[in-house]
């Protein structure tokens, strides 16, 4: 019997992804092991690999479709012996945001105006490879409509494409996203409202800061604007703040903290483990310093659960990394116990796959406290939102040449300014105040972060 491949939860948490490509297409035999598609989380791009052996006898969900439920059927493969043109999927549960289904040629509405999405669909109808040639430009169902994925109709009135003179090369021959690339403008661009998006009707102020991210559409007030549609990752950095702030009432400790003798230390370091390649910085350093620091004030190390208090045994630090499109925190897993090159190693390999959007989740998932350091762009001080559930974050500032009493002596010393955020939940002050001394001290005398 036809096999279903259904999207799959790649990570503990995922709800939805993005279908972002396919890496097989109809009629393709496959067997355990292949790649069959490229799936976007909220957080990187993964990999879906085939369990099963057959053919690829159905695509029910094109490429470039998001909002994508979990369990929701995107493909069918025809096991060993089947004929592949005669199996064929029911339909697929449809998703909360944007209905992703599975249905015939004939049975595909247009876009509504309303908001909600058309499915992108396969040609069900007629699964056996096909020995027609490729559609013509403007592809039609049902006589006069058109024949193209959502995100396809969604582009196409942005940018002024007639989709009458496009040629599909979907499934079917129905117009994919691709199809558009160099397409040139026929008619006026849609404005804010169109294809499918619902106009602002309403004059009310923005919604607060504070608001959920699903906070209703932005009045219009006659700017020159674009909207840009939310990726999934800006979607979930909006939803987990908005929670953080709401829920976890923060309070914010802040040291001036000397980096001379950290400073002097890592230029010696480096000097031995030039042969090593390895180049530490100062944010590796940090990392370490915060891990121990952790490790001395366990009280901090902990998250709030509402009737319990999680208090963790080990510091595995979060650091903040900016990618393309938001941020993102990959971990460095008992920092404390690991040398400062096996920090420095490990995190350049983690910045660099987190760039490219090849993070698997449990390097990004988790965590028992954060550091985010803002230096490297000349901020002074700054201070930082907890990652839930997290109970803490270190917001670094720059290292600057300041007046700084040394032995009791005005002197210039390189100074830097690093703000605790903490959870009063789940952390008093005195017991934040205690983390910062303890960091500060480190960093100050940082021959303890190689003891």
């Amino acid at each position: 019997m036809p096999i279903e491949l259904k999207m799959p939860a790649l990570s503990p948490t995922m709800e939805e992804g993005t279908l972002a490509k396919w890496l097989v297409k109809e009629g393709d035999e496959v067997k355990s092991g292949d790649l069959l598609a490229e799936i976007e989380t909220d957080k990187a791009t993964m990999e879906f690999e085939a369990v099963d052996e057959g053919v690829v006898s159905q695509i029910l969900v094109a490429e470039g479709t998001d909002g994508v439920k979990v369990g929701t059927v995107i493909a069918v493969i025809a096991g060993e012996g089947e004929d592949a043109g005669a199996a064929k999927a029911a339909p697929a549960p449809a998703a909360a945001k944007e209905e992703v289904k599975s249905a015939e040629p004939h049975d595909v509405a247009p876009a509504k105006g309303d908001g909600s999405h058309v499915p992108p669909a396969a040609a069900a109808g007629n699964s056996a490879p096909n020995t027609t040639a490729p559609a013509s430009a403007g592809a039609t169902e049902k006589g006069d409509r058109i024949k193209a994925s959502p995100l396809a109709k969604r582009l196409a009135a942005e940018r002024g494409v007639d989709l009458a003179t496009i040629t599909g090369t979907g499934p079917g021959g129905r117009i994919v996203k691709d199809d558009l690339d160099g397409a040139a403008p026929s008619v006026a661009p849609a404005k804010a409202g169109a294809a499918g998006e619902p106009a602002p009707t309403s004059a009310a102020p923005v919604a607060a800061a504070s608001a959920p991210a699903a906070a209703g559409p932005i009045p219009d007030f006659g700017i020159p604007h674009e909207d840009e549609k939310l990726s999934g990752m800006r979607k979930t950095i909006a939803r987990r703040l908005s929670q953080s702030m709401q829920e976890a009432p923060h309070i914010y400790l802040t040291v001036d903290i000397r980096l001379d003798a950290l400073l002097k230390l890592r230029g010696e370091l480096n000097a031995s483990l030039e042969s090593r390649g390895v180049k530490l910085s100062v944010n590796d350093m940090l990392i370490k310093a915060l891990a121990v620091a952790l490790e001395r004030v366990p009280s901090c190390n902990v998250s709030f659960g509402g009737d319990v208090m999680r208090k963790y045994s080990r510091a595995d630090i979060s650091v903040a990394v900016s990618i393309p499109g938001g941020l993102i925190t990959p971990i460095i897993t008992d920092a404390a116990a690991k040398s400062l090159s096996k920090i420095s190693t490990e995190m350049a390999e983690l910045a660099g796959r987190a760039k490219e959007g090849k993070l698997k989740p449990e390097e990004y998932q988790g965590g028992t406290a954060s550091i985010s350091n803002m230096g490297m762009m000349g901020i002074k001080q700054f201070t930082a939102v907890i990652n839930p559930p997290q109970a803490m974050i270190m917001a670094i500032g720059a290292g600057e040449k300041r007046p700084y009493v040394v032995d009791d002596a005005l002197a210039i010393a390189t100074v830097m300014s690093a703000t605790g955020s903490f959870d009063h939940r789940a952390i008093d002050g005195a017991d934040g105040a205690l983390l910062m001394k303890t960091f500060k001290d480190l960093v100050e005398n940082p021959l303890g972060l190689v003891a």
